[in-house]
């Protein structure tokens, strides 16, 4: 029963995250959010093709599974999260990341201003 409860609370939060990212966050600047990409690619690969480093390959990730790039070993947090990334869930994420995914492996703070989070978002929206 707990662990039904808790799949249960983990859609509620994936859907509010969803829902309130629609007016949370002006647009994101991709080419601010290039230039602050900088911090998450001492974990992070975004090249196409890249492999994993410390964090999964980020190319490509508006659009996937929370979880699911080949070849990077999840938490089952992120996993069971039923996120499919967007720029709102990812700018949502990005601000405090164990607050979004509890128990998720990423151990980045998250960024401090809204606004840096939509930008990194935006960012990687383009990557495709």
């Amino acid at each position: 029963m707990a662990r039904i409860l808790k799949t249960i609370s983990g859609l509620a939060l994936v859907f509010s995250v969803g829902m309130e990212m629609s007016t949370a966050f002006a647009a994101g600047n991709a080419a601010n959010g290039a230039s602050l990409f900088n911090r998450c690619a001492v974990c992070h690969s975004a090249a196409k093709g890249g492999g994993n480093r410390v964090g999964p390959n980020l190319f490509g990730v508006v659009g996937r599974q929370a979880g699911s790039f080949a070849g990077y070993s999840y938490s089952s947090a992120m996993k069971a999260s039923g996120i499919v990334w967007s720029e709102g869930t990812l700018a949502k994420y990005l601000i405090s990341p164990s607050t979004v995914v509890v128990g998720n492996k990423m151990t980045f703070g998250g960024l401090p201003q809204p606004q840096q989070a939509a930008d990194v978002a935006a960012y990687l929206a383009t990557l495709n």
